[in-house]
């Protein structure tokens, strides 16, 4: 029914993840990733990218490498998170790591009364900690969906197997309620660069290399999409895990050292269509769900996939088209017999001086084997892209063909 259609969709727009370019306004060690089930089926990349090609094992790290792994869950293909602990003893807390962000922050139980995502989720309690140093600055971050408020403080971050490390991170006093209130996660741990962290703190992972707790200031993102896989995914800190891609090893340099951004070449359609035709900067950010691009750019993608318009630059797709559809990243969720298909392309306008640009968020990075290099502070910093399955052809030909919509980003050597 109509109803059941709006409160599926409803659902499904309050767990896509924001653009995570968080802008801040003044005053390798291993995480797993587990998958959560719900009554919701997950969204499930269609025709064919549901079904990831079988990697090949490729043996353990080099000897001497000292990577921390930590496990991420992955509610419904859109938000893929893991496990920290913040305080002695540590106070767990479900945080997204992404790549469009440098804090640390996670809820307060001295949040505002009408702070409705903080009652609903972990908070962090400073006097159940032996370990704690107050800080007390003010700090605020403006999302898409609304400005976080909340003070710094300091405290030890257990995360990976890694103990002990001194870190700055913010107490969030008031969050924006839409967004994160139907968040399966509690908070956010930045991976961006220096640039960005707000109030001038120092990132959670360089502050892990300062104190000599991780060897060089690299990680990698696996993000498992198979809607049948026990584990969600894996974020790897120090390096990257040979089991989950395949060689060779591309590398993107990073055009503007704040965000991930690199200059991506062109996005060609599978109807002919070519975007972004003499080059365009694009972010990858793990800390937003879709890819996103300029308005007038993915009105014309969508008019060639037959994409209608939804809101906040969201598109749906007719189900019953998608056997006639090429190939693409779009995805399924249904649920007692209701079936919606989303584009996985979102339009939205960036102004200068970040924009525009595009974000190459999950959908895009599920594909790949993601390993983010800082580099030495001296030399050049580089993103590294490996891949770990080969994607499908959209069309049937003796020479092959590409995705619906494939995103060639500048490279130097393979």
């Amino acid at each position: 029914s109509f109803l059941r259609k709006a409160l599926l969709l409803l659902e499904l727009l309050n767990t896509l993840l924001p653009v995570s370019l968080a802008v801040g306004i003044s005053f390798p060690h291993r995480t797993p990733l587990r998958r959560v089930y719900t009554g919701l089926r997950a969204l499930n990349p269609l025709r064919g990218w549901d079904k990831p090609a079988e990697p090949p094992r490729l043996g353990a790290p080099s000897p001497g490498d000292k990577d921390f792994f930590v496990p991420l869950s992955n509610y419904m293909n859109v938000q893929y998170y893991g496990e920290i602990g913040l305080g002695t003893p540590p106070q767990n807390f479900s945080v997204v790591f992404d790549t469009g962000s440098s804090n640390l922050w996670v809820p307060s139980v001295r949040c505002h009364f009408f702070s409705l995502p903080c009652w609903v989720h972990h908070r962090f309690n400073s006097k159940a900690s032996s370990s704690f140093r107050p800080n007390g600055t003010k700090f605020a971050i403006q999302y898409g969906t609304g400005r976080l408020d909340g003070i710094l403080s300091e405290d030890k971050l257990t995360i990976g197997g890694i103990t002990g490390a001194s870190v700055i991170f913010g107490e969030a006093l008031w969050e924006p309620s839409l967004v994160f209130t139907f968040a399966h996660f509690d908070g956010v741990l930045g991976l961006g660069f220096p640039v960005l962290a707000v109030g001038g703190v120092r990132p959670p992972l360089d502050r892990l290399v300062d104190q000599g707790l991780l060897d060089k200031p690299v990680f990698s993102f696996y993000l498992n999409r198979d809607p049948e896989a026990a584990d969600g995914g894996e974020l790897v800190l120090g390096g990257s895990d040979p089991a989950h891609y395949i060689p060779p090893l591309t590398f993107v340099s990073v055009t503007i050292p704040a965000y991930w951004q690199i200059h991506m070449e062109r996005v060609e359609v599978g109807t002919g269509l070519t975007l972004c035709a003499r080059g365009c900067a694009a972010i990858l950010d793990t800390g937003t769900s879709l890819i996103t691009g300029p308005t007038e750019e993915i009105r014309a993608l969508q008019a060639a996939t037959g994409g209608v318009p939804l809101l906040m630059g969201e598109y749906l797709i007719q189900c019953s088209k998608i056997p006639t559809l090429p190939q693409s990243p779009s995805s399924l969720i249904a649920r007692g017999g209701v079936r919606l298909c989303l584009s996985g392309f979102q339009a939205l306008d960036m102004p200068p001086p970040a924009g525009p640009l595009w974000i190459l968020g999950d959908v895009f990075l599920r594909s790949y084997v993601a390993v983010f290099d800082r580099g030495a502070p001296s030399g050049p910093r580089r993103c590294l892209l490996r891949s770990y399955v080969r994607l499908r052809p959209w069309r049937q030909e003796k020479r092959g063909a590409s995705g619906l919509a494939r995103a060639r980003a500048r490279g130097a050597g393979q």
